[in-house]
């Protein structure tokens, strides 16, 4: 097996395709895990949605070397493939960079291939609601922006608030000794010991009807 870079439009089947969240989300680097020449993997890596989450996790020294891992889906889900291409395309990646990703409770993922990449846990994201678009994935960023908020109030059966999921956070500090030293002098979560559910194989996040990996 191995890791490389692969270009945008790589990733547009996967992600529509084959992971839950069924929308492309931005993508500023994206590798794919190939064997014998055939992609088997891929992970996407692209700028936060809340630009807030930047400046909070180490203040404004570093919040533009925020990248978050956005996505990562295996066609197979064999033993050591997602940590292999965790590892090794964190290898690619530039640096000093600060890597957050998250595991969704609502899905049932503790974020156990993040443990296993030695990634640092911060807990629980806070309870927030957010506003829906019946029927649609949205982001809530997009109905924002596409829909003004007296016309969401004024057509309930249209829009909903729901209460947002919390997802387990995890960071990874991509950078030289010194550098990342100072980045954990100045994170601004608590660091906590790793999650753990009934099943503590990070199996648990394989989905048989789509055959992948779901984060």
């Amino acid at each position: 097996m191995k890791v490389v870079q692969i270009k945008y439009h790589e990733t547009e089947e996967w992600l529509m395709n084959i992971h839950y969240a069924k929308r492309l989300p931005s993508i500023t680097y994206s590798f794919g895990l190939f064997e014998d020449n055939v992609l088997i993997g891929i992970i996407t890596y692209g700028m936060p949605v809340s630009r807030t989450l930047c400046e909070g996790i180490c203040g404004k020294e570093y919040k533009d070397n925020v990248l978050e891992l956005n996505r990562l889906c295996l066609l197979h889900n064999r033993k050591n493939e997602a940590s292999f291409l965790v590892g090794n395309s964190l290898k690619l990646l530039p640096k000093p960079l600060i890597i957050v990703s998250f595991a969704d409770t609502a899905m049932n993922h503790h974020g156990y291939i993040y443990q296993a990449t030695n990634f640092i846990y911060t807990g629980l994201t806070d309870k927030h609601s957010e506003w829906r678009l019946k029927g649609s994935n949205l982001h809530q960023k997009n109905i924002t922006i596409d829909y003004s908020l007296e016309e969401r109030k004024a057509n309930p059966d249209k829009f909903e608030i729901i209460q947002r999921t919390r997802k387990h956070r995890y960071i990874y500090f991509l950078a030289d000794k010194k550098k990342k030293r100072n980045m954990i002098n100045k994170l601004n979560y608590e660091i906590k010991s790793y999650p753990k559910g009934d099943n503590k194989n990070y199996k648990v996040d394989y989905n048989p009807k789509v055959q992948g990996l779901l984060f």
